[in-house]
């Protein structure tokens, strides 16, 4: 080594508690930073939700603690605050009671008629050639796009007492359907079927494709009956998908209203078929008594939110389980 030529050094060792200056210090910092990223990207959407969400649920809620009948809303008096007078004249309503009761039963029925006859046709749909496959999808799927309006108007003459052809098929003479209370829900129980059941179907069907073959052909080496093979492969594989349409249809069937009030006449003989937001509608709009009419709609809201987050508690329950 020569006189002229530098020593060489080692780097100095950063002091304790001290973190090193370098390529890798200044790469690590700009990883913190992603985190509000997501956020900016959502921030459009979260705007216009809560414009058309936020809001009137605010107004809901805020009318459901006013005395807001037809005098507040033409102007002719001030709306005054009732705090929770409108929620207390609603529980005191026995009414109100049978009309939710009568709206559970039904949606869980709807519900589970929805799933079953969702699924059962997605699974046949897999079992099926291309022909007949492509004819019940375009069948299911005009069904689902058929307005609530117009697929009641129709139901409603196919069953009704002087014109249906299905009276007229089952030699009942001039039976109304609708006169009675359960064969008035029997047959809205049908058309809200009619019109669900494509989009369970669909869905379950897209979820199924998705299953790799290899696993459904292991379970069908092993000896597992279909019945088996759904209940411990496909179910199980499908849980996210059945999650999202279980809850889509809970809420889809409890706030039913068009096939209600169009099929029953507005709800049926001395309210017989009455469901909450058929009762509401009437409440608030028919009757003029907004403030309660919002009180029902708040109440509709809780139930719906907690139904739907003890569904995903008990579907994240039994994934953490597995």
């Amino acid at each position: 080594m020569t006189a002229n030529s530098t020593a060489y050094k080692a780097p100095p060792t950063p002091a304790p508690g001290r973190r090193a200056r370098g390529p890798r210090a200044r790469s690590a910092s700009p990883a913190r930073r992603p985190g509000w990223t997501p956020w900016l990207y959502l921030l459009p959407a979260l705007v216009l939700l809560g414009g058309l969400l936020v809001y009137p649920i605010y107004q809901l809620g805020l009318i459901s603690f006013l005395e807001y009948t037809q005098a507040q809303v033409s102007g002719g008096e001030p709306a005054t605050f009732q705090g929770l007078g409108n929620y207390r004249t609603l529980f005191a309503d026995s009414q109100f009671w049978q009309v939710l009761l009568a709206t559970v039963v039904f949606a869980a029925v709807c519900v589970l008629a929805t799933l079953v006859t969702g699924c059962a046709l997605a699974v046949l749909l897999t079992r099926i050639r291309a022909v007949p496959r492509l004819a019940l999808m375009l069948a299911a799927l005009g069904a689902w796009a058929t307005p609530a309006i117009t697929g009641s108007t129709v139901w409603v003459f196919l069953f009704d007492a002087d014109f249906g052809p299905v009276n007229r098929l089952l030699g009942l003479g001039d039976h109304s359907w609708t006169y009675g209370r359960y064969s008035a829900f029997a047959l809205v129980l049908l058309e809200v079927l009619w019109c669900s059941f494509p989009f369970v179907m669909v869905t379950v069907y897209a979820g199924i494709r998705a299953i790799p073959a290899e696993v459904l052909e292991a379970a069908a080496l092993d000896g597992a009956s279909q019945w088996r093979v759904w209940r411990s492969v496909t179910a199980p594989m499908l849980r996210p998908i059945l999650t999202v349409v279980t809850i889509q249809s809970v809420i889809w069937d409890f706030k039913v209203f068009t096939q209600i009030y169009v099929m029953t006449n507005g709800g049926g003989i001395a309210g017989q078929n009455l469901v909450l937001n058929v009762y509401a509608y009437q409440k608030a709009f028919a009757s003029s008594q907004y403030s309660l009419g919002s009180a029902i709609g708040v109440v509709m809201l809780l139930i719906l939110l907690a139904v739907t987050l003890v569904y995903l508690r008990l579907v994240r329950r039994q994934g953490e389980e597995l």
